[in-house]
């Protein structure tokens, strides 16, 4: 009778260790290290995060200042171009890390902000819709460049009335994996 008791006892006892094995392996796949990452400064926006399931890396806000320490921030006075510059750059970095290519991108969704700051006067009427298709049109120019001829995802672009931190430009989206991720 002991005996069965013990080998209840150690049947149980495998078969908890191999589910908390097979859980801990089903949870390391969906969050790899490096793949939940803080962008912007502390303090100034939340944690954000980005994971890979089924195969697809997804990525939320990706702005012009994430990845960039803070002495080196971009403010809203800066030229939108190079807002725009440093968040496809820091869209690319992140991707590759993921194990992906700006190639690989599934779809992207693209909010852009007109400039909230004390010396800048906010365009109303037809002169606002003018700034947002200046916008449109700087944001086309260098957009293009980062993917090869006839690779550019789907996207929506979108004109907003705020995105946190300092950025006038944020990215959304989803890219497959092509390869191991990098660290």
């Amino acid at each position: 009778m002991a005996i069965k008791t013990g080998r209840r006892y150690f049947t149980k006892l495998a078969g908890g260790l191999t589910a908390l094995t097979a859980v801990s392996r089903i949870f390391g796949q969906q969050a790899p290290s490096g793949a939940t990452s803080s962008t912007g400064s502390e303090g100034d926006r939340p944690r954000r995060s980005s994971h890979i399931h089924n195969g697809v890396y997804y990525f939320s806000g990706t702005g012009s200042n994430d990845g960039y320490p803070k002495d080196d921030h971009v403010l809203v006075t800066d030229p939108f171009e190079k807002h725009v510059v440093r968040t496809m750059d820091a869209l690319k970095k992140s991707i590759e890390r993921a194990g992906s290519n700006m190639d690989s991108i599934i779809h992207l969704d693209v909010f852009l902000c007109l400039p909230h700051a004390d010396n800048v006067p906010m365009p109303t009427g037809k002169a606002r819709f003018d700034a947002h298709k200046a916008q449109y049109d700087a944001l086309n120019k260098i957009y293009g460049t980062y993917f090869s001829p006839g690779k550019a995802p789907s996207r929506a672009c979108m004109a907003v009335e705020w995105i946190p931190g300092d950025s006038l430009i944020e990215i959304v989206g989803s890219a497959l994996v092509v390869g191991t991720q990098g660290s």
